[in-house]
């Protein structure tokens, strides 16, 4: 009975991460629009790296997701 609450609680710490890449993913998000209206003619060259950024932030929320699912379901 203990362990499968310890399961359940250890999914939800997990979880966090998805939360912190949704913040993330705003403030990159944001901080791009902010440039790109203070500066358009740099804005282009920014765009690739703002790709990067969405890529490598997502991919660590779903991590978490994937985290949090394997001790639901695996263990």
């Amino acid at each position: 009975m203990e362990a499968e609450a310890a399961k359940y609680l250890g999914a939800g710490i997990a979880t966090l991460g998805m939360g912190g890449a949704a913040i993330a993913l705003g403030t990159i998000f944001g901080n791009y629009l902010n440039g790109a209206l203070r500066n358009p003619t740099a804005a282009d060259g920014q765009f690739g790296r703002l790709v990067f950024g969405f890529a490598v932030t997502e991919a660590l929320g779903i991590f978490s997701l994937l985290i949090a699912l394997l001790l639901l379901f695996a263990v």
